[in-house]
This record gives C-alpha cells, structure tokens and sequence, in this order.
C-alpha cells in the first residue's frame, strides 16, 4: 500500500491524471440505473520517442448498486497492474461522493504495435470511426506506464459530466423532489 501523505499522493495522482488525454470523446450520459459500457481505443507512447506506439482496444463497464450502503467504496478492476497505483486512485476517488457507490471494471484486449505516430495513430482511429458512424468510442493517450490512469479519467469524466441528467432522470422518476 502506498504511504497515507495525502499531499504527496494527490501530487502524484494530478501527475499522472495530467499527462494522459481524451483526445476523442463521446456525448453520452451514463445510465441511471443499471450497467453502462464506455468502449475506447487506448494509443499509448512508449518512454522514448523512437520506440513502437502500441494501441488497445477496450471496454469499460460502470455498474451502479442497487442498494447504497454508507461504506460503499468504488471498485476498480483490471485497471492498474501495479497495486499501488490501484490504492491511490481508491484513495483519492472515495472522498468523491460521484464516485462512492460505483464499481468499474475494465476489460481490454491485446496491444497491437504499429510504426505510426501518436498523432498519425489518432488520425486513422478516428477516420475509421467516422466512416463507421460511430460516435460512441473514445480515443485516449498516454505514456504506457499511465494506460490505466487514462481509462480510469475516462470512465470519471463521464461520470461528472452524466451527473445533471443522471439526477433529472431521477427527478422524473420520482426519486427526488
């Protein structure tokens, strides 16, 4: 476990939350009730200029409890293959009440290398993606060390920005007044 000076590792996770990108998003609130799929393609750079970009397609799954209990955690699967990093993002992200109540899990697939550029990989990404009409799948990037840090601000930053529709639904449904 990663020591508890909540300074040094709110630091450290404005790092990493900062040196990945989202340079694709999509439009759509996350479901009130129930399981939501954020689908992605995940570009990441190697620690030096020259070496191979690789690409991963993946899938985040955002389940909502249907009973929230008031020692909900979030749940973070298959993000972070180092437990420490998995720790601090538990950390940081349970002192958000958004966040509180949700488990995550993501499931990626293999990493396919290709000689292209960061920029010129975006590039083809999103031009099949446009010529598919899809404008439900994400593009992200990252340094490799990060991948788990850009998906997991993916899923977050869908989360924040589902909130108002999230609560409208539950207005209508009568939920809240």
């Amino acid at each position: 476990m990663f020591p508890l000076d909540g300074f040094a590792n709110e630091q450290r996770f404005r790092a990493a939350w900062e040196a990945v990108s989202i340079v694709r998003g999509v439009h759509y609130s996350l479901f009130t009730f129930g399981e939501t799929d954020l689908p992605y393609f995940l570009i990441l750079s190697g620690p030096k200029e020259d070496q191979a970009i690789s690409i991963v397609r993946g899938n985040v799954k955002i389940a909502r409890p249907m009973i929230i209990t008031p020692d909900d955690r979030p749940e973070f699967e298959d993000f972070f293959s180092d437990s420490a990093d998995n720790d601090l993002a538990q950390f940081i992200l349970a002192r958000t009440a958004s966040f509180s109540n949700l488990k995550l899990r993501n499931q990626s697939g293999e990493k396919h290398f290709v000689s292209n550029s960061v920029e010129e990989s975006i590039d083809k990404i999103s031009r099949q993606l446009d010529l598919d009409d899809e404008d439900r799948v994400a593009i992200l990037t990252a340094p490799a060390r990060l991948a788990g840090f850009a998906v997991l601000r993916y899923a977050a930053e869908r989360i924040m920005q589902s909130v108002p529709d999230n609560i409208q639904q539950l207005r209508e449904k009568g939920f809240l007044p």
